[in-house]
């Protein structure tokens, strides 16, 4: 299976690493461009054994996936680049954040697969929670290749595009969430008299059991938490304070604005 990767970011990265090293992708078979960092180009075909370089023709003749890595803004310029490149047996991988698949149809002009993801930053590590929704043109192979390709770098889950919204506000921006609350318990545990390092090292393992522990009792938080949260104790004062405060509410309320504005971004990209 021939890949291009047009974009050679961190996400890209990411997929590519992951996806030579389980491989779903073959290192020779493998092609990365961008617009003009060819520095950045050296480096990836260097640590990879990717090919790379900028003679478009060459890359994306016979191509099988065409992984759309730049920047969203750069969508429409891109799929020009690429639309008489593309051919009947050839899929379109995008990775770009609101822009929908009806805008890469119109933008490409003439019948092609079309699968629009939402992968997340933990890629870098492995553990990215990515959702892909398909056209009407995506075949079963192109479909069992995308599934491969995030495996590789964690979970990979099929939705219908009109929960893109809701994905981007639970799972893509989902990382910087967990980060915040880090950042807060960092913060009270270095004042309450914990240093730098013995706080930062006692949440990393917190988050990584509670994460464990949510896999393997089938993600039920709220029953986990109740567990927990003996009568008179130290966690009940905790969530009796949150609870005061409208924590929960609170977060409620981001995840749904997350949402909205994805809804939002998503609109300069209908026409």
């Amino acid at each position: 299976m021939k890949a291009v990767f047009i974009g050679a970011g961190s996400m890209a990265e990411a997929i590519i690493a992951g996806a030579i090293t389980s491989g779903a992708l073959q290192a020779e078979n493998t092609y990365v461009t961008n617009r003009a960092n060819n520095e950045r180009l050296k480096e990836l075909a260097a640590q990879y054994g990717i090919q790379s370089g900028y003679d478009m023709e060459s890359a994306l003749n016979n191509a099988d996936v065409i992984v759309l890595a730049m920047k969203p803004k750069d969508a429409a310029a891109g799929l020009e680049a690429i639309r008489s490149y593309i051919h009947n047996g050839s899929v379109i991988i995008s990775l770009l954040a609101g822009v929908g698949i009806d805008f890469m149809e119109k933008a490409i002009g003439k019948p092609c697969a079309i699968i629009r993801s939402m992968p997340n930053t933990s890629a870098a590590v492995g553990k990215s929670a990515t959702a892909i929704a398909l056209n009407k043109h995506v075949t079963a192979g192109q479909h069992k290749a995308a599934i491969d390709l995030f495996t590789a770098i964690g979970l990979a889950i099929t939705v219908d595009e009109s929960q893109m919204d809701a994905v981007t506000a639970v799972s893509g921006s989902g990382p910087a969430y967990i980060y915040y609350v880090a950042e807060a318990m960092q913060t009270s545990g270095e004042e309450l008299g914990l240093d730098h390092e013995t706080a930062k090292a006692l949440i990393i393992q917190t988050l990584l059991g509670a994460a464990d522990m949510l896999s393997e009792s089938n993600g039920q938080a709220a029953s986990l938490r109740k567990a927990i949260t003996s009568a008179g104790g130290t966690t009940e004062a905790a969530i009796r304070t949150f609870d005061e405060w409208h924590v929960k509410e609170a977060i409620e309320a981001g995840v749904k604005e997350a949402a909205a504005q994805s809804k939002r971004l998503g609109l300069s990209y209908k026409h």
